[in-house]
């Protein structure tokens, strides 16, 4: 069980993590194009949006412990994970790039296959 919890602690560090990153990430290069654009919106809007996101996912988490936060966790990442896999199919349906189609179908294979483990996680450790 002490396995369990520390992969879902450290899935949850990553996503944190990554979250926090992409964030900056983001942030910055809508600080750029704020400043570099006539009408100076699109990315800001965009990063407002993902900020709400991510906010959204953080509040499902906060104040809860133990198996309902691994729980919690679980069901914010399915949803995160299939929202990945939606954009990188919608890439793949309007981009030739080759480094970009071997990205998308990376994030797909990945991600699809993330989301199965946690489902079965799901029915094992909480009969959902």
């Amino acid at each position: 069980m002490e396995t369990k919890n520390n992969i879902v602690v450290i899935g949850l560090l990553v996503l944190i993590i990554g979250l926090g990153i992409g964030y900056s990430l983001g942030a910055n290069r809508g600080g750029y194009f704020a400043q570099n654009n006539k009408c100076g919106q699109g990315v800001a809007v965009n990063d407002h949006a993902m900020g709400g996101a991510m906010d959204d996912m953080m509040s499902g988490l906060e104040g809860k412990s133990g198996a309902a936060l691994e729980e919690a966790f679980l069901d914010e990442m399915i949803v995160h994970h299939e929202g990945a896999v939606e954009m990188a199919r919608e890439l793949l349906a309007g981009t030739k790039r080759p480094e970009l189609v071997k990205m998308a179908n990376d994030i797909i294979s990945a991600q699809t296959n993330e989301i199965e483990m946690m489902k079965q996680w799901q029915v094992e450790w909480f009969g959902n």
